[in-house]
């Protein structure tokens, strides 16, 4: 089955398989036992300073394309990412939901690694 990413503000579903948090810091308002998680990967998200430089840019839609070939020259060069490449293979047989709490469905770092993952062999469901 393949990687796919989904809101951790949605509701937990069967469908979700195996569900792993790829944000740094934990999103506001879910509780632990709300968010459902098999596994949180911390490591595999922007970096800080990454991360801050694009949350706080005047005009985030003109910046995403920067930031996300930012985001992944910093995949391409970190272990975690390699781990969440093993992770999907360990997990072949069961869908890997990469959860986010990013507003924007559209244009996040969950999408960018998740376009990552399939550059680099792995089987990935484009969101709904």
């Amino acid at each position: 089955m393949p990687f796919t990413v989904k809101r951790i503000y949605d509701p937990a579903e069967a469908s979700d398989g195996f569900r792993v948090l790829v944000d740094r810091l934990w999103p506001r308002g879910v509780s632990k036992e709300r968010a459902e998680l098999d596994g949180w990967m911390k490591d595999v998200a922007p970096s800080l300073d990454l991360r801050s430089e694009w949350h706080h840019a005047a005009d985030r839609d003109a910046t995403f394309d920067g930031f996300a070939a930012r985001y992944r020259h910093e995949l391409d060069e970190n272990p975690a990412a390699d781990a969440l490449l093993v992770l999907g293979r360990e997990r072949e047989s069961e869908r890997v939901t990469l959860l986010f709490g990013a507003r924007d469905e559209h244009a996040n770092h969950a999408l960018v690694l998740l376009d990552w993952l399939r550059e680099h062999g792995a089987s990935v469901e484009s969101p709904a």
